[in-house]
């Protein structure tokens, strides 16, 4: 019989799929399945890691309480953690945040915090400095994925061995954003160990501060844009920007609109971070002269932003149509 002892059991090992009917140029892209783990997105993978770690270290014992600044997924793969082990969970989110998220933390037992998605790191009511400031004042676990080495590990222990298991090794570029860093880190230097000369792509929104700082080496000020868990105002501590040797700006219009051609012609319901990630994937694929195999993520389910990303109305309001 094989059966999983618990639903953490199901948490990776998920599949790579072929993109067949975007055009991809001369070269062949995969999708790594992501939104297959049990909570429905990558952030199942770091969740576990992170909580593991931390009751290996002595940071969390039985009745604590969890606390995290997430833009939502990572929370939901803490619920799921939180959930089979006995841990209340407190989860702090800016507002901008799709509301099915919210109501499936909520359903999930945990407490969600809203804050504001308009101010950045140092002010008091950014997600981040909130969570941190909960968990000082109340002595509270904070897992703090943006500082967690944990992130990183899951991440060089799993996702990329496993991307470079399914494609035998033979890939040339590997495609991720920036949420936190660990995607990144953690698969970027494992298959840089594996292939010294393999790409390493940064998908990033248009707004945020990372793609001028690796295409160009530009400081700049960060604007806004709504896609979800990805992009950021700040490098994270565990991020090695420096791992990225390609980067692409991708505007809200031009991601979501390509999450919404995913599902049209390849089936696949993706978030809006997996469509500014598949963007960027297709951009490279398109400026290639040569042929090559280049994966990227699919991040997390679509199912979180039917009143977004896949509702008519809520795209027309924000010039996405």
């Amino acid at each position: 019989m094989k059966v999983y002892d618990n639903v953490l059991e199901m948490i990776g090992n998920t599949p790579l799929v072929k993109v067949n009917n975007i055009d991809t140029g001369p070269c062949d892209l995969y999708l790594k399945l992501e939104l297959q783990n049990p909570g429905g997105s990558i952030k199942d993978r770091i969740a576990v890691e992170m909580i593991n770690a931390a009751e290996r270290d002595g940071k969390l014992k039985p009745g604590d309480t969890i606390i995290e600044a997430t833009a939502g997924n990572t929370g939901l793969g803490l619920a799921l953690v939180a959930a089979s082990k006995g841990y209340p969970l407190m989860i702090v989110m800016p507002d901008k945040m799709s509301q099915e998220k919210v109501n499936n933390l909520r359903a999930m037992g945990a407490t969600v915090k809203q804050t504001r998605s308009d101010v950045q790191k140092g002010h008091p009511e950014y997600y981040q400095d909130m969570a941190a400031r909960l968990a000082e004042e109340n002595g509270w676990f904070y897992v703090n994925q943006f500082e967690n080495p944990a992130n990183v590990e899951a991440h060089y222990k799993t996702t990329g061995p496993e991307i470079w298991q399914q494609t035998d090794g033979d890939i040339d570029a590997f495609v991720c954003g920036v949420g936190s860093g660990g995607t990144l880190t953690g698969i970027g230097r494992y298959l840089r160990e594996q292939k010294s000369d393999v790409d390493l792509v940064l998908a990033d929104p248009a707004g945020s501060i990372l793609e001028p700082l690796v295409n160009r080496g530009e400081h700049v000020e960060a604007g806004s844009w709504l896609a979800e868990g990805i992009g950021e105002d700040f490098v994270p501590k565990i991020c090695e920007i420096e791992l990225a040797n390609k980067a692409y700006a991708i505007s809200d219009k031009e991601g979501m609109q390509m999450a919404r051609q995913v599902l049209e012609k390849e089936g696949v319901m993706v978030g809006s971070s997996s469509g500014t990630l598949i963007a960027a994937a297709v951009r490279y694929c398109q400026d290639q002269t040569e042929k090559k195999q280049v994966v990227t993520l699919a991040c997390d389910t679509g199912n979180r932003y039917l009143s977004k990303l896949f509702n008519d109305e809520w795209m027309r309001e924000n010039n996405l149509l």
